[in-house]
């Protein structure tokens, strides 16, 4: 069984940063690509970014490219985003998600409750 848990949501200013962070528990955690998805209000949860088990291959959706970075230390079992420039419109709730399918980073855009874990998620609020 593989716990997920996520901390670093709060309420940022409009070109701020935040660190989100997730800690893993559970066997092999290490050996899987590893992501982060987010739901706002009235939205259907969307990909974020995904990294792969080795931390060298990363994917990002086109609304964060050059704006968040995804890293992982497999040592501490975390995964972090690092969110700077955030506009209003990142604001939601993000998951941290595992993906239980050997693959690429690339592949976990499609994860489900199915192939995935997923942490309970941590709300980002983006405001002045």
């Amino acid at each position: 069984q593989v716990q997920l848990v996520e901390s670093g949501g709060g309420l940022v200013q409009p070109g701020g940063s935040l660190r989100l962070s997730c800690a893993a528990s559970g066997r092999a955690s290490n050996s899987y690509s590893m992501g982060w998805f987010r739901q706002a209000p009235g939205k259907e949860r969307e990909f974020v970014a995904a990294i792969d088990f080795s931390g060298y291959s990363k994917y990002y959706a086109d609304t964060v490219k050059g704006r968040f970075t995804i890293s992982r230390d497999n040592a501490k079992n975390m995964l972090y985003l690092q969110m700077n420039s955030l506009k209003p419109e990142d604001t939601a709730v993000y998951f941290c998600a595992k993906d239980r399918r050997y693959g690429s980073a690339s592949g976990m855009v499609g994860l489900t409750r199915t192939n995935g874990d997923w942490g309970q998620g941590t709300q980002v609020t983006v405001s002045s």
